[in-house]
């Protein structure tokens, strides 16, 4: 077992593979290992720019909805480390760890009743839930001590302020991780909504988490945008009707791209992003 302190070192070799696989193929769980049927998305269509990296279509701007996992902080190699230890443990494809381009394909943005059937197909549902529940409490534990802002996300909370936007944060992750996260990294007071999926009817890549994040702000989705991380998450907030910025942090951009993002950024400091929001401003001001 890696000791914690290590897996802040994570950051700068995991999910370094850039995969060209479409979503529903079959891929190696290890190098050598068994082979396992990755998930289907729910198609979506990429909401038509006026520019390549443009958001100015949704002038004026009213509200941002933020994704929290991989989106507010890089938390997946947290995830990962839990997964591959707690997997391991109970024997999951023959005690061999799972792989990162296993982890990105077929766990990353997914929901956890999801990935009952996906991972446990064989077990009863009860003992599923049991190990999602243990997973994330070691999730949290590792959180509680490592976790860090993404880049630039100090100026873009400045920036929204000015702007007296609302602003909601809407996750697949359960309650409890949600608003761990939310408050290590001092963000109570930022957001106005929390939205957590399996309150929904129906969790991301459905709209549904995101519809309720607008309706809870009193906002149409012709202005607002999403920042989003995962293939699910992009795909939830294109079917609410809103363009999405994908954060590249971990999948590949053309994954985020297929998916229906309207442009992907490496972090919240990234120029593209702000060319983007400096061009909302003027036509904002010019309306």
């Amino acid at each position: 077992m890696v000791a914690l302190p290590q897996l802040l070192h994570y950051h700068h070799h995991l999910f370094s593979h850039q995969f060209t696989k479409t979503h529903l193929q079959r891929h190696n769980l290890t190098k050598q290992g068994s082979t396992f049927l990755t998930r289907m998305s729910i198609s979506s269509d990429p909401r038509p720019l006026d520019s390549k990296c443009s958001l100015a279509f949704v002038a004026p701007l009213e509200a941002i909805l933020f994704d929290i996992d991989g989106t507010l902080c890089d938390s997946d190699p947290l995830h990962y480390y839990a997964f591959r230890e707690m997997l391991q443990e109970v024997g999951f494809n023959g005690g061999v760890p799972i792989t990162e381009e296993f982890f990105i394909e077929n766990i990353s943005g997914m929901h956890n009743e999801e990935l009952c059937g996906v991972l446990f197909p064989d077990w009863d549902l009860q003992r599923a839930r049991k190990f999602f529940e243990d997973k994330e409490d070691m999730f949290r534990r590792l959180a509680s001590e490592q976790l860090e802002p993404m880049k630039g996300l100090h100026k873009l909370r400045e920036w929204i302020e000015n702007q007296g936007l609302k602003r909601a944060a809407v996750t697949n992750a359960p309650r409890s991780n949600g608003e761990l996260l939310v408050s290590a990294l001092d963000l109570l007071s930022f957001f106005e909504v929390l939205v957590i999926a399996n309150e929904c009817d129906r969790a991301k890549p459905f709209p549904d988490p995101y519809l309720k994040a607008l309706q809870a702000l009193n906002v149409s989705n012709k202005h607002a945008f999403v920042f989003e991380d995962s293939v699910s998450g992009v795909k939830a907030g294109v079917a609410a009707g809103m363009p999405v910025v994908g954060l590249g942090t971990r999948n590949p951009e053309s994954l985020l791209l297929d998916a229906g993002a309207s442009f992907v950024i490496k972090d919240f400091g990234d120029p593209k992003l702000w060319e983007a929001l400096e061009e909302l401003e003027k036509k904002a001001v010019n309306q």
